[in-house]
Formats: C-alpha cells, structure tokens, sequence
C-alpha cells in the first residue's frame, strides 16, 4: 500500500490472516484490508471516515451469536448494507516441524476453541483464549514453542509460516460464521425481482401489560417473516429490554409498512439498523454448505 493508493478501505478486527480478513478478501478483493485491534476500533475508523465499510462477525453456526456486537450497534451511528457467510475451515497449526503429540496447549478466539472443544478435549489439549485466531498464529511463530500451537485459517498458517498438522479442526461440518457488512451510509436498495431482502431494526417496549406480544402480533397478522429476535438490556440498566430484530421483508413492502405502523402503537426509539439483499447462502440445502 502507497500514499497514493485510492482504494477504499475495509476494516476488520484481528490480525493478517483472521477470518473476517478472509471474509475481506472473498467479498471485496478491491478493497485495503486494514487490521484493528477491536470491534469498537473497527466500527469507529468507519464512523470518522477513515475506511469506507468495516467487515465484522454477529453469529456462528456452532457457537452461537457474538453478543459484543449486538451490544454496540446501538452505541454506532453505522448501518448495516449487506450480509456474508464465510465457512470456517479450522486448523490446528504449529511451529515448524512440530508434530501433533508435541503440542500440549493451542490459543484462539474464545468463539474458535468453543468451536473445536470436543476435538481438544479428545487430544487431551489445554485451550488458551485469545483476541483472535490469526494473533494466536502470530504468536506461535513468534515463541517458536513447539508445545504450543494455535487454532487459525490457513491464510494465517500461510502468512506466519506455520504448519497445519490438522485441516477442518472444527467439532461440527457445515461450521459457517455470519458477517455484517456496515456502513456510515443508509440507503435503501432498490428491489429487484425474485431477490429476498432483510431488514435489520431495534426497539424498546413500552411499559404497559403484553406489549412484546402485542408489538409482534403486527409482524405475524401482516405476513412477515421474523427471523432474527435477540434481547438485552441496554446500559446495563434492568428497567427496560432492547431488542434487535431482522425481517425477510423489504420496508416497501405492504406487509411490512402495516407491520411497522402497528408495532409503534407498542414500542418506542425504534430504530432501522439497514436493509439489505439477503445472502442466498441462507436458502441452500443443508446437505450442499
């Protein structure tokens, strides 16, 4: 990269070598991929302009949802234009010429060692949490501890010059992480035939008998098909719940513009997070991820 590179930047958490920089690379070959070291830092360079786009991971097939995220959209003024399914291929990688029974305790991301949990436990290997897959690798050919190894993307074991000793290290097939793609930018795609969207929004219920019921009461008279409901409490505070939600729905749509007029008779700081076209990663068979 030269200061006179005009590419638009992607920023991403973790370092060279992570999964969300592989997301990076399959999704915007084009784009500068620029490592932050958090969630919050990722989301921020977008926020004060400094990257166009910021790729960062919600949820993973195997080990669940990552709550940081759904903590902090709230806290960012980003939105969400798009959506990507990376299918993680875990590996167990060493230092040079290490070999499997050498290895006695493995880093990783507490979402990638929860991942692999059966197959460390079945090795009899001690897991270590880390900020990230691909600084575990790092960190393995940095110590040259033939001991310690790491769990990370091939990319990583590449780019720090370690050996696999295991490919597909997961406990589950079909493991697959869900990435947000989020943007200072609100805009509304324009529909196209045949393409499903979602649309991402938050809101709080008002204080009064039933409303959760009632408030998705509208969503299911008018046809709309919820597929996401998660709930927190904003701020630590327990006198009221946020929830986030996301809808196979386009805001253009009859459905979901009823939908929408009911649900403010029973909400309150209702917010629109973003629509976007839905992966069609969603809709393949089982049996073909």
């Amino acid at each position: 990269m030269t200061q006179n590179d005009a590419r638009p930047i992607i920023a991403y958490q973790g370092h060279q070598g992570a999964y969300s920089h592989l997301s990076c690379q399959r999704v915007f070959p084009n784009y500068i991929a620029k490592a932050c070291m958090t969630f919050s830092d990722a989301m921020a360079m977008v926020e004060r302009g400094a990257a166009q786009i910021a790729m960062i991971p919600v949820e993973n097939s195997t080990a669940g949802r990552v709550e940081e995220i759904y903590r902090q959209l709230p806290h960012t003024s980003l939105y969400i234009i798009g959506e990507h399914y990376e299918p993680v291929n875990h590996c167990l990688v060493a230092f040079k010429n290490t070999s499997l029974e050498q290895i006695k305790t493995v880093g990783s991301h507490p979402q990638a060692l929860a991942q692999c949990g059966k197959r460390l436990t079945q090795l009899g290997i001690l897991p270590i949490a880390t900020l990230d897959t691909a600084g575990a690798a790092l960190e393995v050919s940095q110590k040259g501890d033939p001991s310690h190894g790491a769990i990370a993307s091939s990319l990583a074991a590449e780019l720090y010059n370690l050996d696999i000793l295991q490919e597909y290290f997961q406990d589950v097939k079909g493991n697959t992480t869900r990435f947000l793609i989020l943007s200072l930018e609100h805009t509304i795609p324009k529909q196209v035939m045949h393409q499903k969207y979602i649309t991402s929004f938050l809101f709080t219920v008002r204080n009064m008998p039933s409303a959760l019921y009632k408030a998705m009461g509208g969503l299911a008279t008018n046809n709309v098909n919820l597929i996401k409901l998660e709930s927190y409490t904003p701020d630590g505070r327990m006198v009221a719940t946020q929830f986030h939600i996301d809808a196979e729905a386009h805001p253009n749509d009859a459905n979901m513009i009823l939908a929408m007029d009911e649900l403010a008779y029973f909400a309150k700081d209702i917010r629109m997070l973003g629509t976007y076209a839905a992966s069609d990663y969603r809709y393949l068979d089982v049996e073909l991820r």
